[in-house]
């Protein structure tokens, strides 16, 4: 199992999740309660139950590279084209935008 933490403006909403039944997106519950929570997406509205998808959710997919940056990351991280949640950990830790992407480990779980 795979996991992120998803930050918006350096602020945790919520938690991106891998395992054998495909891909979890949740917010952060005190992020939720928030009155004005923006949304990670406008695909993904707030809301406390989670989201579930066997791709990766298009939002997601959406902060990947394309072309020769995609090339790079692929060569440098020996990543595969397939791999739509290693590259999504590995090149969007600082992306453009509002949203970022942590890596957690098992150890990190909320």
């Amino acid at each position: 199992m795979r996991k992120a933490a998803i930050k918006i403006e350096d602020q945790l909403a919520g938690w991106l999740t891998q395992d054998e039944q495909g891909y979890h997106f949740v917010y952060n519950k005190a992020y939720a309660a928030q009155p004005y929570a923006r949304p990670v997406s406008l695909t993904l509205p707030v809301r406390e139950a989670p989201y579930k998808s066997k791709v990766l959710f298009p939002f997601f997919d959406g902060l990947i590279p394309e072309g020769w940056l995609l090339d790079i990351a692929e060569k440098n991280w020996k990543l595969s084209p397939r791999d739509r949640m290693g590259l999504l950990l590995a090149c969007c830790k600082d992306c453009i935008g509002s949203v970022s992407v942590d890596e957690l480990k098992e150890e990190d779980t909320p």
